[in-house]
């Protein structure tokens, strides 16, 4: 029952949050964002990790979590930025954000390098929140969009942690953009307490599902499973999260592990094509 009413308050401030224009044109400057340079004729995987609601501290731990177990299983090693906020910084600020897009471009080749993007916050209907210092906004569909432009990547993945985080992937989602979210449009996620670790759905997909398989789309299938059965147990309504686009992401993503050696053919390569060693 408290969870219901914290998640029915946050929601109604979402609500009262007005949706501002998109990002700005341009970032200001902010601290250095360095990233290893891309590497001619191969697929290199950039991330980019986002805690946005700073009151609650599972989202910073969410958004580092995130960001070095897809270093990790992606081979993104030096190819990572994480910001986030907190009750007493604000580094996660839409200029913040815009520059690590904008890094982020300068140094990846946009044809032949993926951008995984990861946002975690609490959720509406119409987007999620972002709250740094006194700066209070919802970030949308569109903000996400437009972001994602300033990558450059014509290879992108999406990954929102949040209550109704259905709606990115309904509005972002096609073939050369992979979105996971926490739940559907129309349901609430769970496991956003302060000190915590993880959400359930983080916990699911990055801390359980994703450190024993690099593959996004079957490390999402055991997580869904993970994540709908502890919602049952503790008597939530399934967040039922999602899954949609990316064909041609996975593809490169198979690609960007490589086929050798055989702990990578474990980790990456389809079950057809796992060695009898794994």
């Amino acid at each position: 029952m408290l969870r219901s009413i914290v998640v029915w308050l946050v929601g109604l401030f979402l609500a009262a949050v007005p949706v501002q224009e998109s990002f700005g044109q341009t970032a200001r400057r902010t601290d250095p964002m360095r990233l290893e340079p891309q590497r001619a004729g191969q697929t290199d995987v950039y991330i980019l990790s986002f805690g946005l609601w700073g009151p609650q501290s599972v989202f910073e731990s969410e958004a580092k979590g995130a960001a070095r177990i897809l270093e990790q299983q992606l081979g993104a090693k030096g190819r990572s930025i994480v910001r986030f906020n907190t009750k007493r910084w604000a580094g996660a600020t839409p200029e913040t954000i815009l520059a690590a897009a904008e890094a982020a471009g300068r140094t990846l080749d946009p044809a032949e390098d993926i951008v995984v993007l990861v946002l975690t916050s609490h959720g509406a209907p119409e987007g999620i929140g972002l709250v740094a210092g006194r700066e209070t906004r919802l970030v949308t569909p569109g903000d996400v969009r437009a972001l994602l432009e300033r990558t450059r990547a014509q290879h992108r993945v999406v990954i929102v942690s949040a209550c109704y985080s259905g709606v990115f992937a309904r509005e972002l989602a096609d073939a050369q953009t992979l979105v996971i979210t926490a739940a559907a449009a129309d349901k609430p996620s769970f496991g956003c307490r302060d000190g915590a670790t993880w959400t359930y759905f983080g916990d699911a997909f990055f801390n359980k599902a994703l450190r024993g398989d690099a593959r996004l789309d079957s490390a999402f299938e055991r997580a869904r499973g993970l994540v709908t059965q502890r919602e049952m147990r503790e008597g939530f309504d399934p967040s039922n999260p999602q899954m949609a686009g990316g064909s041609q992401v996975l593809e490169r993503l198979m690609v960007a592990c490589g086929p050798s050696p055989v702990r990578q053919a474990c980790r990456c390569g389809p079950p057809s094509a796992r060695s009898a060693a794994c």
